[in-house]
């Protein structure tokens, strides 16, 4: 029964620059997936942009992407658009997106039950499992784990094992190779969820970025609230890819900064 089911919210991290269809699709799939799996009913969505210190090239303001974003989401009754990661002034490592917001999903949770019931309201707190939260991405960010510097163990070990991953494949991309080659990403792989997207869409932000800087048309990879926004603002030019060029990506940088620890410690 769905009763018996586990509140499930999704978090999608990364820059949406611009979100496109393809981002909201994500949603749509995993849903799908998790609801089939017959032990979770996912409750909501939440996009998170990244902040304007990530440094990646090309990347606007992240007050563009999250109003971008939020055009794009209010066709959708169960996604929404959460600016906390945008505001933060350096860039956030993606498993303190997650601690807070599963801190938020938690509190809701108790205040809508008092602690009497499940994150829905039901009164018999026996049959109302915890919500979880679990990162939502694209097989591609499976690969990042392998990036030298990129992650620390730490990070990886909870994000996979502490909350978990719905992974959705597109393309020739193998995120079971991934998981198979990685020993952390293997030992926690019942909390890996990998979606396959049988309907092909090859759309990337990176691709149209260099449409719209070209003057060629994006209708249909993105939502029309979302292009009629980039023309209103005059974002993704010649100029505006070159920002940031040259720059190291936060993540690392600050990597290189942690202390290394002892055997000791």
């Amino acid at each position: 029964m769905a009763t018996h089911r586990v509140p499930l919210v999704l978090l999608a991290c990364g820059s949406f620059n611009p979100i496109t269809n393809q981002h909201m699709r994500l949603f749509e799939l995993a849903r799908d997936h998790m609801h089939s799996t017959g032990q979770y009913q996912v409750v909501g969505g939440i996009v998170s942009p990244v902040s304007d210190g990530y440094g990646k090239q090309g990347l606007v303001l992240a007050q563009h992407r999250v109003a971008m974003a939020k055009l794009a989401l209010q066709s959708s009754n169960w996604v929404t658009v959460d600016e906390w990661e945008s505001q933060q002034p350096d860039w956030t490592e993606t498993v303190v997106t997650m601690r807070y917001h599963y801190g938020r999903v938690l509190n809701k949770y108790k205040c809508s039950t008092g602690m009497q019931g499940d994150f829905n309201g039901n009164a018999n707190p026996l049959l109302s499992p915890r919500p979880q939260l679990k990162l939502l991405c694209g097989a591609d960010f499976l690969d990042t784990f392998k990036i030298p510097d990129l992650w620390r163990d730490d990070h990886v070990e909870e994000v996979v094992g502490r909350f978990g991953l719905v992974s959705v494949s597109r393309g020739g991309l193998q995120p079971e190779r991934a998981v198979h080659e990685s020993d952390t990403l293997s030992r926690h792989s019942q909390n890996i969820f990998l979606v396959r997207e049988w309907v092909r869409n090859e759309t990337s932000a990176t691709e149209v970025r260099r449409a719209l800087r070209r003057g060629h048309s994006v209708k249909y990879l993105i939502p029309d609230s979302v292009m009629d926004y980039i023309h209103q603002h005059n974002l993704y030019t010649e100029d505006s890819e070159r920002k940031n060029q040259g720059t190291v990506l936060r993540p690392l940088v600050k990597q290189a900064q942690q202390p290394v620890k002892s055997l000791d410690d």
